[in-house]
């Protein structure tokens, strides 16, 4: 099936453009208050719109459920996401790339940091138990998982894994109250930085409200929002060591290894002036 290239939202008929969103107002339950939503909801560009469920939340605040047709319309040329560049890789495969390229085992040490005590979605990655059907990071045989757990200081978190000699660190951020999510994991960034330079090990952030473009906001090598399982986490992970352990390209003929010419051998007329001048 060809892509189209402009859509629109689909409710009862193809292209009708119908959506419900919902939130919440400061106003007090009543009329003014669903007067105010279907205003809010015009300036979205949801237009004609109909409020179909108002409730109140305590004596100032209104929750509201919106249905109606949007005069948007989306360009699917103007779409930018993060495609994966890597292959998905069963466990197996994974254990023998790693142990291919490192004869090691991969240190990971995965950890929620700041007050964040929200481990479901860490737990879910690096336990045996896994998520969604796949096992998790601890199944791996090449794979040496530490996980610290909730509320880890950033400076006991750098400190953890200098000891363990990570290769690998893995952050999950739920709490996103005034972007906590944000500036922990660039606080997190900066110290590895800054202890570590470039021989910090990759830093991996992870939660539902993160967008996988932010890494380069965030000063991380990759982020991985809602719905991700163990399975792309290491996939990516062996595709990131290959990626450090790229052999370099070998001198084209005639250069050296600083990427000169080599300088031609002395003939013997040449040294023999060299013998006169002296």
């Amino acid at each position: 099936m060809t892509e189209k290239r402009h859509v629109r939202p689909y409710g009862d008929t193809s292209g009708d453009g119908m959506v419900q969103v919902s939130f919440t107002l400061p106003v007090a339950h009543g009329p003014r208050a669903e007067g105010a939503a279907l205003l809010l909801a015009n300036k979205m560009g949801i237009d004609p719109a109909m409020v179909v469920h108002a409730n109140p939340i305590g004596p100032d605040f209104t929750f509201f459920v919106v249905y109606g047709s949007v005069t948007h319309i989306v360009d699917m040329a103007e779409v930018v996401v993060v495609e994966r560049e890597y292959p998905l890789l069963p466990p197996g495969e994974v254990n023998t790339a790693l142990k291919r390229l490192l004869r090691r085992k991969l240190v990971v040490v995965g950890a929620c940091i700041g007050t964040d005590a929200h481990t479901v979605g860490i737990d879910a990655i690096l336990n045996i138990k896994g998520f969604a059907g796949e096992k998790g990071l601890e199944y791996y045989r090449e794979l040496r998982v530490v996980n610290l757990g909730a509320q880890v200081a950033v400076p006991d978190l750098v400190k953890r894994a200098r000891a363990e000699k990570a290769d690998a660190v893995l952050v999950s951020q739920v709490v996103t109250q005034r972007d906590a999510h944000i500036l922990n994991t660039q606080e997190m960034s900066a110290a590895f930085r800054e202890a570590m330079g470039e021989r910090r090990p990759l830093l991996i952030a992870g939660g539902p409200r993160f967008d996988p473009r932010m890494a380069g906001e965030l000063g991380v090598d990759r982020v991985f929002s809602r719905g991700t399982t163990p399975g792309e986490v290491a996939s990516y992970l062996a595709h990131a060591v290959a990626q450090k352990h790229v052999p370099t390209a070998p001198d084209a003929p005639g250069t050296s290894s600083a990427g000169k010419a080599p300088k031609a051998p002395k003939t013997t007329a040449a040294k023999k002036k060299e013998t006169v001048r002296a």
